[in-house]
């Protein structure tokens, strides 16, 4: 296991390879001393390392309520202000991730206001993490979108959100033509189950593509 004073050392080294090597070693710490380590090294001049200590971040766990509220400033920042747009979808990940209900205005902005599409999956992914119920009408209008990794995203979000009304509006898929996302939707109906659900869901079985009627069969026959 890497000592504190090893992982300072390599955080603080001039190389950024070495740098990204102490972010990794934050893994072996205590959750305090790494998140320590780890908001230190969020504004490093080099986006791996940046990315790298956002990510974590928002896998973390063991964390204190109070210490996610010292990192919320600091993840809206990477989140606005970063020149990366996978550093700064990291950080939409990591505000959904450490479950910050109070960054929903600021995931929600992100989404509305960012040009980049991987920001705008990850808000949408997150959201469905995050749980909370205001991203219902987000969520529908990603639904819509052009992009298909998007649609995705949302579907997968509607069902951890877990509120039926969006059953009908999933229903719009089931002859989409990509069979990913009709895949999708099979497992998302599936969780949110109903009667409206298992409707989709003897379609979906009877769907040309044999994993995509797998799925679905898996909620039909019980």
């Amino acid at each position: 296991m890497s000592a504190p004073e090893t992982v300072q050392a390599l955080l603080n080294d001039a190389d950024w390879g070495r740098r990204l090597h102490g972010v990794e070693q934050c893994r072996q710490l205590a959750p305090t001393v790494a998140m320590n380590f780890l908001r230190e090294v969020m504004t490093d001049r080099n986006a791996r390392v940046r990315y790298a200590a956002v990510s974590q971040l928002g896998n973390m766990v063991g964390l204190s309520a109070a210490e996610k509220q010292q990192l919320l400033p600091l993840l809206r920042e990477r989140l606005y202000g970063d020149s990366e747009a996978d550093v700064q979808a990291a950080a939409a990940d990591a505000l959904a991730g450490l479950g910050l209900t109070e960054a929903y205005g600021d995931l929600e902005r992100a989404y509305r206001e960012s040009p980049e599409w991987l920001v705008k999956f990850s808000v949408i992914a997150g959201l469905g993490v995050l749980g909370d119920a205001r991203a219902y009408p987000l969520l529908l209008e990603a639904l819509d979108a052009d992009i298909d990794l998007l649609k995705l995203a949302a579907i997968g979000a509607l069902a951890d959100l877990g509120d039926m009304r969006a059953v009908p509006h999933l229903g719009e898929l089931v002859n989409h033509p990509d069979w990913q996302v009709r895949l999708r939707l099979a497992q998302a109906l599936q969780r949110l189950d109903g009667a409206d659900a298992q409707a989709f869901l003897a379609t979906l079985a009877q769907d040309e593509m044999e994993v995509v009627a797998q799925a679905a069969q898996t909620t039909t026959i019980g």
